[in-house]
Formats: C-alpha cells, sequence, structure tokens
C-alpha cells in the first residue's frame, strides 16, 4: 500500500538545498564516524522517505536531525523531521509532535539542548525556521494539559538506568556530546540546582539572555540527564520544577536574543515539564511566555489562542498575582489589535487580582519577579501600544511608566530600559518631544549594559516614532544617537537623517 509523503522532511529538504544523492552519501559518511560502517543509503532509499513516508531505521534519524542541523543553522529533531519514535511518518502529527507522553519529555529535553549546545559550539545560528501557529500549539495541548498530571513515576521502569539513558545518549552522540551517564541524585543536589536557577535569572533580568543562554541550556541538558533515572516521587517533582523553570529561562533568553523558534520549542518544553511534575499553574505561565513572543513578533492573535490556554490549563490552584500577570499579557496582546475597550477590561481584571492577593500564600520562585513595578510596566507598555491606535492612551501609559520607574529595584535593569522606552514613545505620541527626549536618552546610556535584541527592536520602533521631529535640533541628535546605538545599524549623515521618517527598521513590533 502506498504511504503518504513526509511533509516535513520534504520541506527540510527544500530548505537545506541538497540534491538526494548527495543527502544519501552524507548519511553514510556521517554513519560511518558513529560507529556504523556497513550503513548503504542510496538516491532511492532517501527518495522511499521523502515521497512515500518511510521510516528509516537507527541510526539514520538521528544522523539526519544532526546533518540538518547543521546545515540550517537551527536545531532540527528528529520528530521535526517527521520520524515518530516508533516508525510513523511525518503527515498528520500534531504541531511540533504534540503532546508527546510524559515518558518522552526527558529524551526530547535532551536531544534538543543537545543540539541546542552543538550549535553554541559550532558558532552557527538559529535563525531558519518558521514559529508554529499559537492556534495549532493550543489545539495539541488543550486536552492534554486539562487532563490530570501523569507523574514520571508512571514512566516505565527499568532495572538499569543506563538502559533507560541509551536512547538519550545516543541522541547526544549525534550531536557530538558526551554521553551522559544517568545517576540518583538527592535533595542536596536539587538544593544546589534551584539555587543555580535563582542566580540565571537574576543575571537575566539585569544583563539579558545572550551572556548565560548557553550555560542555561546546558544545565538543561544535564537536568535531563538526571530525569532519565527512576528517583523517589518528591525529588521527581523537585527535578521536574527544576526542569521547567530553566527551560522557560532557556527559552526567554532565546527570545531575548532572536532565536524565536529555539525559544518557542523552550516554552513547549517548559510547559511539558511543569505539568509531568504536577504543576500546571508554572505550564500554563509558560505558555504565557510563548504568548508574550507572539505579541513581540506582531501575532497578537496567535497570542490571544496562547493565552486561552494559559488560563484555564493554569488550574484553580493559581494564586491571584499570577492570573493577574496572565491579564497583562491577555490585555497587551489586545492593545496591539486596537481592541481598547477590551485591553482596558482585561487590565481592571488584573488590578483587583494583584490587590486580592493578600500574600499569606507565598509565591512560587517563578512569580517572585512580577510585582508591582511590574504590573505598571505592562499597563504601560498596554496602553503604550494602544495609543498607535488611540494617541488618547498615550497620557495613561506615560503616568504608568512613571509609576514602574519609580518602584522599580536594583537588578531590573532591562526592565528599566523598557520602562524608558515606553514613557519616551507615549510621549512621542503625545507631542511632547521634549520630555520624550530626556527619557530616550536615559534608555540610550543603560541599553549597551545588555545582551537583550528586545531592547534593539523597541528602540527601533522608538526611532520610527522620532521621525515627525526630525527637524528638532535635539530630536536630530537624538536619532543619531539611536543609531549609532543599534547594531548594524546604517549610519546616516544628519542631512539623510532629516529626509525621512521611517527608522532604521520598519513594522518592528513593540
Amino acid at each position: 500500500m502506498t504511504r503518504e509523503p513526509n511533509t516535513r522532511l520534504a520541506d527540510l529538504f527544500g530548505l537545506a538545498g541538497w540534491s538526494k544523492g548527495e543527502l544519501a552519501r552524507m548519511v553514510n559518511r556521517h554513519a560511518a564516524a558513529m560507529g556504523h560502517p556497513q550503513l548503504a543509503t542510496d538516491t532511492s532509499r532517501v527518495r522511499r522517505w521523502i515521497d512515500m513516508g518511510e521510516s528509516p531505521r537507527d541510526p539514520v534519524p538521528r544522523v539526519l536531525a544532526a546533518l540538518f542541523t547543521e546545515r540550517l543553522g537551527r536545531v532540527v529533531t528528529i520528530e521535526d523531521l517527521g520520524f515518530g519514535r516508533r516508525g510513523r511518518a511525518g503527515k498528520g502529527q500534531p504541531a511540533d509532535g504534540l503532546p508527546w507522553p510524559p515518558e518522552r519529555t526527558a529524551a526530547v529535553l535532551t536531544e534538543f539542548t543537545g543540539m541546542d549546545l552543538m550549535l553554541n559550539r559550532r558558532g552557527l545560528v538559529g535563525a531558519g525556521a518558521a514559529l508554529a501557529a499559537g492556534s495549532a500549539l493550543s489545539s495539541a495541548m488543550h486536552d492534554w494539559l486539562h487532563s490530570d498530571p501523569v507523574l514520571a513515576s508512571d514512566a516505565p521502569r527499568f532495572s538499569d538506568p543506563l538502559r533507560l539513558d541509551s536512547v538519550h545518549a545516543a541522541h547526544a552522540d549525534a550531536a557530538g556530546l558526551d554521553r551522559y551517564e544517568a545517576a540518583p541524585v538527592g535533595s542536596t543536589e536539587i538544593d544546589a540546582l534551584e539555587h543555580s536557577v535563582e542566580i540565571f535569572r537574576r543575571w537575566d533580568a539585569a544583563r539579558g539572555g545572550g551572556l548565560q543562554r548557553k550555560a542555561v541550556v546546558g544545565q538543561l541538558n544535564e537536568v535531563g540527564g538526571m530525569l532519565s533515572y527512576r528517583h523517589p516521587e518528591h525529588l521527581q517533582r523537585r527535578l521536574w520544577g527544576v526542569a521547567a523553570n530553566l527551560a522557560v529561562l532557556a527559552g526567554w533568553m532565546s527570545h531575548d536574543v532572536g532565536l524565536e523558534p529555539t525559544a518557542q520549542k523552550y516554552f513547549v518544553i517548559a510547559a511539558h515539564a511543569a505539568r509531568e511534575g504536577g504543576d500546571r499553574p508554572r505550564a500554563g505561565e509558560a505558555l504565557s511566555r510563548a504568548a508574550r513572543q507572539m505579541v513581540h513578533l506582531g501575532r497578537p492573535d496567535d497570542a490571544l489562542d496562547l493565552m486561552k490556554l494559559a488560563k484555564s490549563g493554569s488550574g484553580n490552584e493559581t494564586l491571584p498575582r499570577t492570573r493577574a500577570m496572565l491579564c497583562t499579557i491577555e490585555a497587551w496582546a489586545q492593545a496591539s489589535m486596537g481592541r481598547g475597550q477590551a485591553m482596558r477590561r482585561t487590565l481592571g481584571e488584573a488590578e483587583e487580582l494583584f490587590v486580592s492577593d493578600k500574600g499569606d500564600v507565598p509565591p512560587p520562585s517563578w512569580m517572585q519577579m512580577f510585582d508591582e513595578a511590574d504590573l505598571h510596566g505592562m499597563q504601560a507598555l498596554a496602553y503604550r501600544t494602544l495609543a498607535e491606535h488611540d494617541p488618547s492612551a498615550a497620557a495613561v501609559a506615560q503616568m504608568h511608566a512613571k509609576e514602574a520607574l519609580a518602584l522599580r529595584s536594583e537588578g531590573y535593569q532591562r526592565s528599566m530600559i523598557f520602562d524608558y522606552i515606553s514613557m519616551a514613545s507615549a510621549c512621542f505620541i503625545g507631542n511632547d518631544p521634549e520630555q520624550a527626549d530626556t527619557y530616550a536618552r536615559l534608555a540610550l546610556v543603560s541599553i549597551g549594559e545588555t545582551s537583550s535584541h528586545r531592547t534593539w527592536d523597541r528602540l527601533r520602533e522608538m526611532y520610527r516614532l522620532t521621525g515627525r521631529y526630525a527637524d528638532f535640533g535635539s530630536i536630530e541628535d537624538l536619532r543619531e544617537e539611536i543609531q549609532q546605538a543599534l547594531p548594524n545599524a546604517p549610519k546616516s549623515s544628519r542631512k539623510t537623517t532629516r529626509k525621512g521618517a521611517s527608522g532604521p527598521e520598519k513594522g518592528t513590533a513593540v
């Protein structure tokens, strides 16, 4: 019987630009280097993989994942190639292979981080993939997230922990990494892991994601190996929590430096890890990160799809402050679509939820950074975004930005830069270029201290708003300074700068 074509593999094959013969020869060479000299792939076999959906035997899927990862400069997993773990072809699988079985999460986590580390080591960049639509992700994960969490204790037992890790180790071999030998860990080791998450989180808040991303991914890869060993349930839950927190950080740092498809994958991995640890609020927060990413990239409709799932899938145990945070992201998406009435209603709900949280239940570690300053910062961003559609919202944006700046604590430099940019942008929209100039220069003073592409994106958007004031002497100078601050920005002369209202890059989402 004729099988269906493997459309995933066909799409990636087209992007790679190889001929079928070239791919066959590379598979044979790479497999021989991995200790499989007997492999003899040919052009007709490659054709059957693509046109008939035939699934090759091990180690070919691993070899192909490594080859496509290096060729495309982004992580490509076995599932991305359309090869199911049990011989299923790619057509008809859910988006991104979702949802995968509980026992697969540690393997997916280890494989993906291993490939990501390989890209880092070889100096490749992960910019060639497309983001999955928010509706596709939310549809694939809805039933899974709303069902009762299946803990890792329900996974199959293996008498030899190294047997369980052999699949993970094979994937790591394909990525050129050392084999991780699974071993038990105790509460002291998990304490240290949880502490490292806090250190990474503080660094990210202060300096952005660029400098520590590789360290976070490497730590997550180690935790994936630990999860392949069977621990007592209370320790296994904590390990899943560490994995979820690290995956969110890896995703946020990847988003912060512009690795968008990689970031989305980490957010999905984080949601899986949180759910398998029994922490549905954490799973919902991970999906809310993916929604924030979508708004930033100008896809608010996808963000709203993800937020609907994040809010409904978080469960009744979600604290009011967490629900307030989710509302601010939903409001930002609504503002991006010009839905002022809906945005104001959602922000009102966020305020009510925030003040209703009495603090009698300690917030989880991942929520401790959402404080009153963050609430005002998100409100400022939402109103500043709405002001593009309704300029009267600019004054409210300025009010919230000032409150956020007054409340910001030390160690939150990136958030403070965002507040400065929101304030300056709202002032430009509100026809107050003098005050805008003041806050824009405050942003410029600090922006060189971070490795955050998102700050540059918002700076470009603010630059666009300066165009109508280009004839003002101070704004003329400001525009030149912004161009100098932006990486790879065109160095225009003042005469050229005066001519156009557009910035170095138009259309960048806030």
